[in-house]
């Protein structure tokens, strides 16, 4: 339904349609995902996630690494009875825990790239409001959110609100600590 409206309200502006109780001004096109992602307080947003993930990551792999020669083993079937149904048991439980592990990493990774994408969108939300007053647009849209078949180059603001935001919202350069995402698979592993 929104997509619809703005769909519509775009269609009158092209058409050169006054909207009521609105001065006529120009359209304007932002690639938000762009846009975020390309200031540097999203660049340095990006790092501190692939930092804070990396230990899982590498957990994750290596678990990933441990199923795969449990796999081997079996398939070479030169195990006795005994020997193949406790490995079968144990390629089990690690592909139980590489599962839910994985699954855990995902969520707490996307809800943390969703929080940054929120707090950064926010502000630049406000800054497209300022500064699409102040240049006399009536309406500027997400390219990502409604389809666009044709948009001008001139009338694409992704460039300028990157460089508004990084103005805005410096990133001081000084020396980041993270604190490492918990190494649940690791502890869950020593148990053996």
């Amino acid at each position: 339904m929104k997509n619809r409206l703005t769909a519509f309200v775009m269609f009158l502006a092209l058409c050169g349609f006054p909207l009521p109780g609105r001065a006529q001004g120009k359209i304007g096109v932002i690639n938000m995902n762009l846009a975020i992602g390309s200031t540097a307080e999203g660049k340095k947003a990006i790092e501190d996630l692939k930092a804070k993930y990396a230990p899982k990551q590498q957990e994750l792999e290596r678990l990933q690494s441990e199923i795969q020669s449990i796999q081997d083993q079996l398939n070479k079937g030169t195990l006795s009875d005994d020997s193949q149904r406790t490995m079968s048991r144990e390629l089990e439980e690690k592909q139980k825990n590489f599962k839910r592990w994985s699954d855990d990493a995902q969520s707490d990774f996307g809800a943390d790239r969703d929080d940054a994408v929120r707090r950064l969108g926010q502000k630049m939300v406000a800054l497209i409001a300022d500064y699409a007053q102040k240049n006399g647009f009536s309406l500027v849209i997400d390219e990502v959110q409604v389809p666009i078949y044709f948009a001008a180059k001139q009338i694409d603001i992704t460039a300028d609100m990157i460089k508004l935001y990084d103005q805005a919202n410096p990133v001081v350069a000084a020396a980041v600590t993270t604190k490492p995402a918990s190494s649940a698979p690791a502890a869950a592993t020593k148990h053996r």
